[in-house]
Order: structure tokens, then sequence, then C-alpha cells
């Protein structure tokens, strides 16, 4: 693996450990950011492994991410497209306002597990796709 592509693969699993302190608090919402936060940081890995570059947005990133999983066998499609889904846990955490600004502890467990679902499956990939 890239040098580059493992620290991204290492701040995801920094993120992930976060993420599981915040659900012990009840930072629900930041939780549920936090756990978006470490599969765009393994999509950003598997960006710099296959291309030797890095996307510099969220956007860039998810269509970066997309477009190299799309035809992949071993990609399951649900997971593929937690990403993209998992970013409205970050607007609503760092935009939202008022109730309709809540993530349930129910949503942010969700989310953080299907965060580390994500984060082992594309890591896996980042691995395997060699230096």
């Amino acid at each position: 693996m890239k040098p580059e592509a493992a620290a991204f693969r290492r701040q995801a699993d920094v993120l992930l450990a976060r993420a599981d302190t915040m659900l012990l608090a009840g930072l629900n919402e930041d939780a549920a950011r936090t756990a978006y936060l470490a599969c765009f940081h393994v999509a950003q890995a598997l960006i710099y492994q296959r291309t030797d570059k890095t996307a510099k947005t969220h956007r860039g990133v998810q269509a970066g991410f997309l477009l190299l999983t799309r035809d992949d066998p071993r990609v399951d499609p649900a997971l593929r497209r937690f990403l993209s889904e998992a970013y409205e846990f970050k607007s609503v955490a760092d935009y939202g306002t008022g109730p309709d600004a809540v993530t349930s502890i129910a949503e942010a467990q969700n989310a953080v597990a299907t965060a580390r679902r994500f984060v082992g499956a594309f890591g896996a990939l980042v691995a395997s796709h060699g230096p």
C-alpha cells in the first residue's frame, strides 16, 4: 500500500474509535458525522492507491470513489452507496438547526456500524491493489 493511502486508512481507524467514544457520550450527530468521515478517508485511500491523486472536495471524493468501484464484483452495492448517503449526517451535524437537525441514537449506532463495515471492505480493496 502506498504511504499516502496507508495514512488515509489509518485516519479512518482513528475516526471510528472517536465515533465510538462519541456514541458513549450521547453525541449522536457528532458520532454519525465522524462515521461518514471515516468512510471518506477510506475512499480517499482507494482513490490515491489507484490513481496517485487526491480529491479535494467531498463531492470529488464521492464521485471518484463511485467511478472506481462501479464495476467491481467484490463491492456490495448498498455499502458502496453509503458514502454518498452518509454525507447527510455531516450536513445535519455541521449545518442543521432546529428540530429536524437531530440524529437518533439508533441512526448514529447504525451509521457507525455501517462505517465499520465500509472501512473494512474498502480498506481491504486498498490493500489488495498493490503498492
